[in-house]
C-alpha cells in the first residue's frame, strides 16, 4: 500500500451519509450517488458516476450531473486487468485523494479491501462470514450459479490502528442493487468514500 503521506492534503468534502443506486444498460453501468436528508430520505444528486465495460484498465468517472456536464473526480486502477490492481482515487484535476486495493488472497473467503488517504489506513471487510461463504459457494453449483440471487451483505471499514469504524456500506433488498453508506470519520472525503462504495458493486466479482 502507498503511504498516505504521497498525497496532497485533499480539499475537505464531506457528506456523513449518502445512498447509491445502480442502473444497468448494455455497455455501461451508472450510479446514482444522492444525499441523505435528515428524516433518512433520499436528497439531492451528489453525483452521477459511469464504469465503461470491456477496459484494459477499470476506470470510473463520477460527473456533477447526468448530462455529464462536468467531471469532479474518478477513480482509475494502475495495473491492467490484474485482481491485485491498486485504484488511485482522483479529483477534477487529476490529483490524487487516496487509494484502495482488494486483498485477492483474504478475499477467496471474505471480500476484503484496503483503503488510505492521507492520515488514515483503513481495512473493510464483508460483515457476515456466513453470507460471504455462502455466495461463494452458489457460484460453483451447477446452474445455480447463473441464476441472480439477491444476496444482502454489507461491509465496515475500520481503522487499522484505532479499530474505529470509518465507513459503512449496507446493501438493500431489491431487485437493482442500492446501497446506503454512512462516514462516520471526517478524514474520510465523500470523493473517497464514493469511489469504494461503488468500487464494491462495480469490483466485487473481479
Amino acid at each position: 500500500m502507498t503511504s498516505p503521506s504521497a498525497f496532497p492534503p485533499p480539499t475537505p468534502m464531506l457528506v456523513p451519509a449518502f445512498f447509491i443506486k445502480q442502473r444497468i444498460t448494455v455497455m455501461v453501468n451508472r450510479y446514482e450517488i444522492l444525499a441523505a436528508n435528515p428524516d433518512g430520505s433520499e436528497g439531492p444528486l451528489l453525483a452521477f458516476a459511469e464504469q465503461k465495460r470491456m477496459k484494459l484498465k477499470e476506470e470510473v468517472t463520477f460527473f456533477a450531473d447526468e448530462a455529464k456536464t462536468r467531471r469532479v473526480f474518478s477513480f482509475k486502477a494502475r495495473q491492467r486487468l490484474d485482481v491485485h490492481a491498486e485504484h488511485d482515487v482522483l479529483d477534477e484535476q487529476g490529483v490524487p485523494l487516496g487509494m484502495f486495493s482488494k486483498d485477492f488472497g483474504a478475499s477467496l473467503l471474505r471480500s476484503t479491501w484496503h483503503l488510505s488517504v492521507p492520515g488514515l489506513e483503513a481495512v473493510g471487510r464483508e460483515r457476515r462470514l456466513f453470507i460471504a461463504i455462502l455466495r461463494r459457494v452458489w457460484t460453483l453449483i451447477p446452474y445455480l450459479g447463473d441464476i441472480w440471487v439477491p444476496f444482502v451483505f454489507h461491509f465496515d471499514f475500520v481503522d487499522t490502528t484505532t479499530g474505529q469504524t470509518v465507513l459503512v456500506s449496507e446493501r438493500k433488498k431489491s431487485i437493482r442493487d442500492r446501497y446506503t453508506v454512512t462516514v462516520p470519520d471526517p478524514r474520510l472525503d465523500f470523493r473517497v468514500a464514493a469511489s469504494m462504495a461503488v468500487a464494491l458493486d462495480a469490483l466485487q466479482s473481479r
